[in-house]
């Protein structure tokens, strides 16, 4: 099967303008744009034939042909990631099997979580999107639920049924538990990894479904093929040792640099 990766990025987000090319530190000292790290984490994936990088600002087209990465211009009028791959796959001609929309705020995304979801989606002929959920330790927990205690959206958590296929997705931390538990201990939560996986005829329908209250009250895009009674595929990925964690607030550079100064990574 034929596996392009889209890499939505976005200047005007409504959060964190210009976020795509805010830097990031590395662990020796060198500095490397967002959507540059993100473009690096898609191109370290096996089994993939094309890395784009789909954005409608001409700073981010600029930046992005500097660093060797290929750019799709998509319209202004996306209004997030999803629409935006699917411009971006129908301007490429279409013909891939799987599109990968990479979001380029999650530069940590490890090769594996990607391969893994590929993989899960080709092995679930029926289901038209798969996204990843990682199993929250006590310590990322605790990161979430701190988040929303001081107001910020600190990551999205997920919750699937027994075949996997997704229940809901929330902003909130769900399920709902007062237990506490140890940095190290699993958890009951699974924090959604911000990475989707569609076939073509799941993602050319998507921009035509208007956006439901679920959407909007959440500000998450997954909930589209929710709520037009369209299954998702939660495929549960492996840490291995690695931190995992996305830019979604001015408060998450530190944290991004400090987990790449931890984990070595430049």
């Amino acid at each position: 099967m034929s596996v392009l990766i889209v890499i939505p990025a976005r200047y005007a987000s409504t959060r964190y303008p210009g976020k795509p090319l805010v830097p990031l530190t590395g662990a020796s000292g060198g500095k490397r744009s967002l959507v540059e790290r993100s473009w690096r984490a898609a191109c370290s994936v096996q089994g993939v034939d094309r890395v784009v990088v789909a954005t409608d600002d001409d700073r981010i087209k600029q930046a992005a042909e500097g660093f060797g990465a290929e750019v799709v211009m998509t319209s202004e009028s996306c209004a997030n990631g999803t629409e935006r791959c699917a411009e971006a796959h129908t301007a490429l001609g279409g013909g891939y099997e799987i599109v990968v929309n990479l979001q380029g705020d999650a530069p940590l995304t490890p090769h594996w979580f990607v391969e893994d979801l590929v993989a899960g989606l080709r092995a679930a002929p029926g289901m038209g999107l798969a996204t990843p959920v990682l199993r929250c330790n006590g310590e990322t927990l605790n990161s979430l639920l701190a988040d929303r205690k001081a107001g910020r959206v600190g990551g999205t958590t997920a919750v699937f049924a027994a075949d996997h296929s997704a229940l809901y997705f929330s902003k909130e931390v769900v399920p709902y538990g007062g237990q506490a538990y140890g940095d190290g201990e699993n958890t009951p939560v699974f924090h959604h990894v911000g990475v989707y996986a569609y076939r073509p005829d799941a993602l050319a329908a998507y921009p035509d479904w208007e956006t439901g209250p679920l959407e909007r009250l959440e500000g998450l895009e997954q909930l589209r093929f929710l709520e037009n009674g369209r299954k998702v595929l939660c495929v549960e990925v492996e840490a291995r040792g690695r931190e995992f964690w996305e830019l979604n607030n001015p408060e998450d550079v530190p944290r991004l640099e400090a987990m790449m100064k931890k984990m070595g990574l430049e």
